[in-house]
C-alpha cells in the first residue's frame, strides 16, 4: 500500500492559502500532505515563508481525515528544540493521530538568521540527536531538565503534551545519513526515487515509512511549465551542496542565474502535460522502496494541478 501525497509549498504560498489547498487535497482523495518549514523562501519570485506551525494549526481545523506531515523542520538553531518540542506536541494534539514530524539538518538559507555559525554536516547531526533526545523528554509530559554538549532545559514541563510520541522521520539524501536515520529515527524521509539510501536505510536496520517528494508543474504545454520552474523554482536545478549552504535567496539567485530553460526541461522535475510521465516518476520511486510518495506542483497554479490528479492521476495510482 502506497500512500500518495500533496505538497504544501510554504516558500509559494500564504498561510491561508495553504490551509484552502490542504482542504482541497483531502477533498481530491490524497492521502497526505507535507508541508516545508522555511523562514526564507530560496528565491524571491517564490515569494511567501510563513510561520510552519501557525500554518498547521488552520490546516488541523480545516481537515478531518488527511494525514498531515512536515517536511522538514530544522530543531537546531534557528529554534531551540524546546520550542520545536511544545509546538509539535500541540499539534500532534490538534491532528490525533493524522500527524507525522520530519526533521533534517537544515539550511544555511533559514538558520543563519539567528547569527550562530552554520557548522558543518557531522556537528549538525550532533546536534539533531541532541535536539531530538530533548524533544522525546519533553513529549512524555515528564518535568525535563538537560545539559548536554549543545543545549540546556531547566525544570520544563509540556503540559499539552501528545498521548504518544509523535512519529519523528528523518531526512536524508546521501546513504551515510540514511544509515543515521535509521538508528535514530522512526522513517526515511527523501526527495526523488533515491533507491540507494532506500538500500542503506533497510540495510542498516531501517523499518519505518520512507517518504520522497516528486517536483513537477502542470501546465497547458510543457514551453509554460518549463517557464513557470525556470522562474519559480530554479533551485531545484541546483547540483551539490548548493541548498544546504548558501545563506541567502539573493546567493541562490545568482547561482540560479545560470540555469537555462533546457537544463529544466532535461530535469527530473515533471513538465509534461501528459499524464504518462507522472506516473512513470511515481511509479519509479515506488520500484525504490518509498511507500509515501507526495507531489509538488510548482507556481501559483494549483487549481489545474486538482484537477489534473483528479481526472488523470488520482485512478492510476490508487
Amino acid at each position: 500500500m502506497v500512500d500518495v501525497g500533496y505538497t504544501l509549498s510554504s516558500e509559494e504560498h500564504g498561510p491561508t492559502e495553504l490551509v484552502e489547498y490542504a482542504r482541497r487535497a483531502e477533498a481530491a482523495g490524497f492521502d497526505f500532505v507535507s508541508i516545508s518549514d522555511h523562514f526564507h523562501p530560496w528565491v524571491t519570485a517564490q515569494g511567501e515563508s510563513p510561520f510552519v506551525w501557525s500554518t498547521l494549526g488552520g490546516v488541523a481545523t480545516a481537515t478531518d481525515r488527511i494525514e498531515i506531515g512536515v517536511g522538514v523542520t530544522c530543531p537546531t538553531i534557528r529554534i531551540h528544540p524546546v520550542n520545536v518540542a511544545q509546538a509539535v506536541a500541540t499539534i500532534d494534539v490538534m491532528c490525533g493521530d493524522r500527524f507525522t514530524f520530519g526533521v533534517g539538518t537544515g539550511e544555511n538559507l533559514n538558520e543563519h538568521v539567528v547569527g550562530e555559525r552554520w557548522p558543518e554536516h557531522e556537528v549538525r547531526l550532533e546536534l539533531l540527536e541532541e535536539a531530538m533526545d530533548v524533544m522525546r523528554s519533553l513529549w512524555t509530559g515528564e518535568n525535563t531538565s538537560h545539559r548536554g554538549e549543545h543545549y540546556t532545559v531547566e525544570n520544563a514541563k509540556l503540559f499539552t503534551a501528545p498521548e504518544d510520541q509523535p512519529t519523528t522521520i528523518v531526512s536524508a539524501f546521501g546513504p551515510q545519513t540514511a544509515e543515521w536515520a535509521a538508528d535514530h529515527g522512526d522513517g526515511l524521509w527523501c526527495s526523488g526515487p533515491r533507491d540507494a539510501v532506500v538500500d542503506a536505510y533497510e540495510g542498516a536496520g531501517g523499518e519505518g515509512p520512507r517518504y520522497t517528494q516528486l517536483h513537477g508543474c502542470y501546465a497547458e504545454s510543457e514551453d509554460e511549465a518549463v517557464e513557470t520552474v525556470t522562474e519559480i523554482w530554479p533551485n531545484g536545478s541546483l547540483p551539490g551542496e548548493l541548498g544546504q549552504e548558501l545563506p541567502s535567496p539573493r546567493h541562490f539567485e545568482q547561482v540560479a542565474s545560470m540555469v537555462e530553460p533546457e537544463a529544466v526541461a532535461e530535469s527530473a522535475t515533471l513538465t509534461d502535460p501528459d499524464p504518462e510521465p507522472w506516473i512513470e516518476s511515481f511509479e519509479t520511486a515506488v520500484d525504490a522502496g518509498y511507500d509515501h510518495v507526495y507531489f509538488h506542483q510548482i507556481g501559483p497554479d494549483q487549481a489545474a494541478f486538482f484537477e489534473f490528479f483528479e481526472d488523470e492521476l488520482a485512478g492510476e495510482l490508487a
